[in-house]
C-alpha cells in the first residue's frame, strides 16, 4: 500500500474511532491499526513489536509525524494529565477522495475494528491487542494463551488475561466476511 493510501485508510480509521467515542490518542490508533492489519488482512505495511503497552509500530509513529507535517492529521492538546487526541483535517478528505477503491475494500473492516475498540482505555487496549499478538504467536487453548499473555505482561491479572483472550476469540469469530 502506498503512503497516501495508508493516509486515507488511517484517517478513515481515526474518524470511525472518534464516532465510537474513542479517545483516539496515538496509543488508540496504534492498537486499532494493529488489530485492523492483523485481523482484517488490511496490509498497511507496518511492522509491530511487543512494546511497553502492547503491539507498537515505530514506522507508524514516524508516519503519523509525517502526516502532521503534511497537514493530513493534527494533534489536539488536552488538559493535563491527558495526552493529545488525533483529528483529521480537511486535507484528509482530499486524500481519501483520491482512493475510493482502496477505501471501498476496507471500510467494513475499519468500521468493525472501530466498533470493537470503541471507548476503551489504554489498559484495556493493551490487554486486547496483546491477546491478539499472543493468539497469532502461540495458537492453543484460552488458558495457554492467557498464560503467555501474563508471561509477556506480568502486571495483567490472570482473570483479565483470560477475558482478553476470550474476547479476541469472539472478535475473530465475528469478523465481517
Amino acid at each position: 500500500m502506498k503512503r497516501l493510501q495508508r493516509a486515507a485508510v488511517l484517517t478513515e480509521l481515526v474518524e470511525q474511532l472518534r464516532e465510537q467515542q474513542s479517545w483516539c490518542g496515538e496509543t488508540h490508533l496504534q492498537k486499532a491499526s494493529y488489530v485492523l492489519q492483523e485481523l482484517s488482512g488490511v496490509d498497511l505495511g507496518y511492522e509491530f513489536v511487543l512494546y511497553k503497552h502492547g503491539p507498537f509500530s515505530f514506522d507508524l509513529r514516524e508516519e503519523l509525524g509525517d502526516f502532521v507535517t503534511d497537514g493530513i492529521i493534527q494533534y489536539e492538546p488536552q488538559q493535563p494529565p491527558y495526552g493529545p487526541r488525533i483529528a483529521v483535517t480537511p486535507e484528509a478528505e482530499r486524500v481519501r477522495d483520491l482512493y475510493p477503491k482502496t477505501l471501498a475494500g476496507v471500510t467494513d473492516n475499519i468500521r468493525y475494528v472501530a466498533e470493537k475498540i470503541d471507548g476503551r482505555g489504554v489498559v484495556e487496549l493493551e490487554r486486547l491487542a496483546t491477546a491478539l499478538y499472543v493468539t497469532n504467536e502461540t495458537p492453543g487453548t484460552v488458558a495457554k494463551r492467557a498464560r503467555r499473555l501474563r508471561q509477556l505482561k506480568p502486571h495483567v491479572p490472570e482473570p483479565a488475561s483470560v477475558k482478553a483472550v476470550e474476547e479476541i476469540d469472539e472478535i475473530i469469530q465475528a469478523l465481517p466476511a
